[in-house]
């Protein structure tokens, strides 16, 4: 069966019509103050017309707050408040000697009305930022570099996952456990280190390589395509990641992945393995000039001294 909110979350549709009926009276008891309490029964309506007018600058304002942001529900809920208030003055305004009682009661069930679609809707609405705020966000993610590398050359790098630490900030070690299966480590920007087994779920040599995780705490699997660059300028590397954090600690501690912090470091480390590929060499810093061999040397000091830092 075919939800009948179809143009957005549930009760987007009923919170616009519920903003411009906001809009709408707020305008005529502005406008019109004394004509709006005679409706509601005010036959003497000289003493209303400050009240109405207060009443229609609220209307116009909670019905600008719904269409500004449809699929929030604080906006229909400033209206729920408003409708208490109404169906105040009107018990008020009941006491008057003035008043036509008929025009009285079918104001107070006009009021009544609005209020039970403002409350289903401001519930709706909350429902639905309660799925929102539960469900896990999900991301998807696609970077490329041309390398001056044959694909042949490129393919069999990143075919060997054990290379990935040596170009890679996040990437701590990947343990090859068969020749489908591996065991990755990541540490987190915030120092929470992540580990899953992944199984390589599509080989096309010198093409594709397909991956994804299948144990751990994150949903993830990702794609390389190589395919040779035009004008023979080497390969073009494509890589392709979907991925969806956990809830819970864990899953805050990986939330980095979908911001740009994790794009930038998917760039980044693209660079960096081009810059191995085609010089032997990958930065240690951000620092201009800073680089390491491809294979650093043991003594420490004397990579201090390549770095220029004595």
């Amino acid at each position: 069966m075919q939800d009948r909110q179809t143009t957005g979350p549930r009760g987007e549709r009923l919170a616009k019509g519920l903003g411009w009926f906001s809009v709408g009276l707020g305008v005529a008891e502005l406008a019109a103050p004394a004509r709006v309490a005679r409706l509601i029964g005010i036959r003497r309506p000289n003493g209303a017309v400050r009240i109405v007018r207060a009443m229609g600058a609220r209307e116009l304002a909670s019905g600008v707050a719904v269409l500004v942001n449809p699929r929030a529900s604080g906006g229909v809920w400033s209206r729920v408040a408003g409708d208490g208030l109404d169906l105040y003055l009107l018990q008020q305004t009941y006491r008057r000697n003035d008043v036509d009682r008929g025009r009285w009661l079918a104001a107070t069930a006009a009021v009544l009305g609005v209020t039970v679609a403002d409350l289903r809707c401001a519930q709706e609405l909350r429902a639905n930022e309660t799925r929102t705020a539960r469900a896990p966000r999900r991301s998807h993610l696609e970077r490329a570099i041309t390398i001056n590398k044959s694909p042949e050359e490129v393919y069999r790098f990143w075919r060997n996952f054990s290379n990935l630490p040596r170009v890679t900030r996040s990437v701590e070690a990947v343990q090859e456990i068969d020749d489908r299966r591996s065991h990755w480590r990541v540490r987190t920007p915030t120092g929470i280190a992540v580990e899953w087994d992944a199984e390589i779920t599509e080989e096309h040599p010198n093409e594709r390589l397909a991956w994804r995780a299948v144990t751990g705490p994150v949903t993830l699997q990702g794609v390389v395509a190589f395919r040779p660059a035009p004008g023979n300028r080497g390969t073009e590397v494509r890589v392709t990641v979907h991925y969806e954090p956990p809830a819970g600690p864990i899953g805050s501690g990986v939330a980095w992945m979908l911001d740009s912090t994790f794009e930038r470091r998917i760039q980044e480390d693209l660079r960096r393995c081009k810059q191995f590929l085609e010089t032997g060499e990958i930065p240690i810093s951000e620092g201009p000039g800073l680089s390491r061999p491809a294979q650093p040397p043991a003594n420490p000091d004397q990579l201090r001294a390549q770095a220029g830092v004595h």
